[in-house]
């Protein structure tokens, strides 16, 4: 069995770093970068993605709503057509830049709010990942396992991998409990590393109340900006690895 290990990062600002990317790159397969809107810069994608290349790590596009002092995690309300141009903005960016580097952008994932938005909105999900699909068909439309964003790449007959999350406590509709949330997040390492074990087996997300959901276990997500992230990620790959589970970059599925 293969599985992928993610984790969003680039997410720092200038002279303000934000998570210890250097070292999440020796642990993970896929890096989800930020593109500029809610979190990262140009120097910054360009030094990550350099950074991913050198390591033989899968490089994504991550894009969010523009809110760099919310870090992109409120929710907005945009235009259908204002979306799809936001998300060709930020893909173009991560695109030239990844070229630049000499590789490419294999996946796209979207961030915080509009992400969370999108797995309960098909409408908005729809117009994101079309829009996504116009700047590249081929690319890999890494979405949250049994939502509206799964029922929607499927409809748009694009490549896709179902996501789940280490570090995040589940609803029972296979959405994220809401941060702020008694069980919203996951902190301690044994305990993310011993969930994703059991999501990985099972082939399905245990929510927080004990419902277990079917569902596309094709890459694990952790949070680059936590304090924790990189003995989650230490945690989650040494357990999966004693399941003689491979870690390797998405290769994404139709249908």
């Amino acid at each position: 069995m293969k599985v992928d290990l993610n984790a969003d990062m680039g997410e720092g600002f200038g002279d303000w770093p934000m998570g210890d990317d250097a070292a999440l790159l020796k642990v993970v397969t896929s890096a989800n970068i930020a593109c500029g809107a809610h979190a990262g810069d140009w120097d910054v994608m360009a030094r990550t993605m350099a950074e991913a290349h050198a390591n033989k790590v899968g490089i994504g596009a991550h894009p969010g709503f523009p809110d760099l002092q919310g870090f992109g995690r409120r929710r907005m309300t945009m235009a259908p057509e204002s979306v799809a141009n936001l998300v060709i903005w930020q893909f173009g960016a991560a695109r030239g830049m990844a070229a630049a580097q000499g590789t490419r952008v294999r996946h796209f994932k979207l961030h915080g709010a509009l992400a969370n938005m999108a797995s309960e909105d098909a409408d908005l999900a729809r117009a994101a990942y079309a829009a996504a699909l116009r700047v590249d068909p081929d690319v890999i439309l890494l979405v949250l396992a049994g939502t509206a964003q799964e029922k929607v790449a499927r409809e748009l007959g694009a490549v896709w991998a179902g996501e789940i999350f280490a570090d995040r406590g589940y609803e029972d509709d296979a959405t994220l409990v809401l941060r702020g949330r008694p069980g919203a997040m996951v902190r301690d390492p044994e305990e993310a590393a011993a969930r994703m074990v059991r999501f990985v087996r099972d082939g399905a997300i245990h929510s927080n109340s004990g419902k277990m959901i079917p569902a596309a276990c094709d890459s694990i997500c952790l949070h680059g900006d936590r304090p924790e992230a990189l003995a989650i990620a230490r945690a989650v790959r040494a357990a999966l690895e004693a399941e003689d589970v491979v870690l390797a970059p998405m290769e994404g599925r139709r249908g």
